[in-house]
């Protein structure tokens, strides 16, 4: 199943080669997927059946949490597919849609059902499933919710084609912004005391607890008991700082900086952008309220009309761009 270099300090290194900041989540997801595969390896080889522990995510948008998971499946080498809640909920034929999901898994095994059965399939915008306009539980959000139980615990789902997919061990990792659940939690009591001994340090414990999602916070947000009970693991993604903005257009192995100076290079043009612009961008990233996602377009906005004239211009040696609100340097060949 999973390769013994495989191990959670070994995620989480590979991960950190591609996403920035979220050390915390980082680490529990690593742990949690580790021991998702090392219990199956377990079960196969002992035949004894042990508990699945699906994860739920929870931050605010564009912080990271569908790169993590499209991540994680590159360095395990296992099928991973993206759905979202959304969808799911505005649709009349939810059972068609999820077996729709699954059958996405499958293709993206190559046919294989084994393999697919080993997936992870991350459900977005799961909070979308709450409650809305004053009822206790919206329908459609609680029948899409109850319609997931079933295919995230394990269970035979019948495909196209008469095949069947086990979901038994397919992870399913749910995620979320979760707006409002800060409020939930100030309102809930914390932890007041905790039997602990002299050496320990019990603020630090307390703090620990207290800063967790308790399963009664999202009953409250929204989610059904049942639901939030297939989700035992919880990993919470922070808002994305200036700085780690600007880390991650310019850090990554695969940051968008990099992707475009090697198409400059491929053109015999060295491309060089300041620090100063790449902090111009999160400016306007933090402003816009999109986290990661807007980085890309805005510095594809800022890219398109040099590269849409370089081509065609044999003589550049060299762009240089050392702010958004200035024209770029261009140098030429001697």
């Amino acid at each position: 199943m999973l390769d013994q270099k495989i191990k959670p300090s070994f995620i989480v290194k590979y991960l950190d080669q591609y996403v920035i900041g979220q050390d915390d989540a980082k680490k529990i997801l690593a742990v949690a997927v580790y021991a998702h595969y090392r219990k199956i390896e377990k079960s196969q080889h002992d035949n004894v059946e042990m508990a699945k522990s699906n994860v739920l995510l929870i931050g605010p948008s564009g912080t990271g949490k569908t790169l993590v998971c499209e991540t994680l499946s590159r360095v395990l080498d296992v099928p991973f597919v993206t759905a979202d809640a959304t969808s799911l909920a505005q649709t009349r034929y939810v059972n068609e849609e999820i077996e729709a999901i699954l059958q996405r898994l499958l293709d993206k095994a190559d046919g294989n059902v084994g393999r697919a059965q080993h997936g992870i399939v991350f459900i977005d915008e799961i909070d979308k499933l709450k409650a809305t306009d004053g009822q206790p539980r919206s329908v459609s959000g609680a029948s899409v919710q109850h319609a997931l139980l079933k295919i995230m615990e394990g269970s035979p789902v019948k495909l196209r084609d008469a095949q069947y997919l086990d979901t038994t061990n397919i992870l399913f990792i749910c995620g979320g912004a979760f707006v409002g659940l800060e409020d939930i939690m100030a309102k809930t009591h914390g932890y007041g005391f905790i039997a602990t001994s002299d050496d320990d340090d019990n603020q630090n414990i307390l703090d620990r607890l207290n800063s967790r999602v308790k399963p009664t916070d999202l009953f409250e947000y929204g989610l059904i008991p049942e639901f939030t009970g297939r989700l035992p693991i919880i990993a919470r993604f922070q808002d994305l700082s200036r700085d780690m903005l600007v880390r991650i257009m310019t850090e990554p192995r695969n940051c968008i900086y990099n992707q475009f100076r090697e198409i400059f290079r491929n053109e015999g043009v060295e491309l060089s952008v300041d620090q100063r612009v790449f902090q111009q961008i999160s400016d306007l990233a933090i402003e816009y309220r999109t986290g990661a996602r807007s980085l890309r377009g805005l510095f594809e906005e800022l890219i398109t009309p040099i590269l849409f004239v370089v081509p065609d211009d044999p003589g550049v040696q060299k762009v240089e761009i050392t702010s958004l609100f200035t024209e770029p340097a261009f140098t030429r060949k001697p």
